[in-house]
């Protein structure tokens, strides 16, 4: 045997500077925002909450993204599928149930806006809105105030494929292209805008249009959470540097109905869907850490009877909350004495 053959190669999380602890959370939230989801679509079949977005098949790619920001500074700007993206930067599974359940203590938007729509203050989430794509040039100002501020912060911001198609999508890139913003895009291209399939929505590919806004297009697998967390990484180090912005394109596939008012094998085939099952990135990263020896069958179950108290908690929580008073539907609408 020579000498080279012999070195033993670091795990690939390692030499990408994630430590065994934090590649073993990054598993957890991905577990975590599925349950959460699961139990959701539950909860609204059974009649306990009206509507869910579920981001059932994207959760890896959200995940992997949070752990390569800086969660203490940077400013997210997700989009309503992003449970494992906001679970991953702190907010708590009760803080979701009582935005499903509609209760007074949501803290997106006090029980008056759809789940899905994040917000928060603490956490430097940035509110949404429903009409898609609308954060983008949002995240655009908050990388601008950044420059103009002299911060090393960066503004993360997700969508759809769909929403690449917006005007809001092209202004956003080429105003960060041309002032060179610190801002990332991330498209999590799960293959369908509601019940219309890719083919029938680009020409190109999403990717290549930062090109013509005069900055790096990136192409991932968003099932590969190891290579998502370097790709997003790599693109924060060039924000902070003053080299610009970054467009993602996270490559996945959305396992669940677009919502639950959706019957989506009435535009795709059960056979289309469970082949994609085959490629989801949470077995995958399970494996990897079996094969590093930094999980366990055990471990498993344990994790999932946490998740379930966990969820059982939250639920029970969220139930018990008081619903807004009718009187709360303005707040924040108009100025009060002495905000003005």
């Amino acid at each position: 045997m020579n000498a080279k053959s012999s070195v033993q190669t670091k795990p690939q999380h390692e030499q990408l500077g994630l430590s065994d602890t934090e590649v073993v959370e990054m598993y957890k939230y991905m577990v975590l925002a599925r349950k959460f989801d699961e139990r959701c679509l539950l909860l609204q079949r059974a009649g306990k909450i009206n509507f869910h977005v579920s981001g059932i098949g994207q959760e890896t790619a959200q995940v992997a993204a949070a752990f390569a920001l800086d969660r203490q500074h940077d400013y997210f700007l997700p989009y309503y599928r992003d449970y494992g993206f906001v679970m991953a930067v702190g907010m708590t599974l009760e803080e979701l149930m009582l935005s499903a359940f509609a209760k007074a203590g949501d803290p997106n938007s006090g029980g008056r806006q759809m789940p899905g729509h994040f917000g928060s203050k603490r956490l430097r989430i940035v509110t949404g809105s429903s009409p898609v794509t609308t954060q983008v040039p949002h995240a655009v100002g908050f990388a601008l105030a950044a420059k103009m501020q002299k911060k090393t912060s960066v503004s993360y911001v997700t969508f759809g494929e769909g929403s690449s198609n917006q005007g809001d999508f092209h202004e956003g890139l080429n105003f960060a292209g041309v002032q060179k913003l610190p801002v990332i895009f991330l498209c999590e291209n799960n293959q369908y805008a509601i019940s219309v399939p890719i083919k029938k929505q680009l020409g190109g590919r999403v990717v290549d249009r930062a090109q013509g806004y005069g900055f790096p297009g990136i192409r991932v697998d968003g099932n590969d959470a190891l290579e998502v967390y370097r790709i997003v990484k790599e693109a924060r180090e060039r924000a902070v540097s003053g080299e610009g912005p970054t467009l993602i394109e996270a490559m996945m596939y959305r396992l669940s109905p677009h919502s639950t008012s959706d019957n989506d094998l009435a535009y795709r085939t059960k056979e289309e869907v469970d082949k994609n099952w085959k490629k989801d990135g949470i077995p995958k990263m399970k494996s990897y850490l079996i094969e590093h020896g930094l999980w366990s069958e055990e471990r498993e179950e344990a994790l999932l009877k946490d998740i379930q108290q966990q969820l059982k908690d939250a639920l029970k929580a969220a139930e018990d909350a008081p619903y807004p008073k009718p009187e709360d539907t303005l707040l924040h609408v108009y100025a009060s004495e002495g905000e003005v």
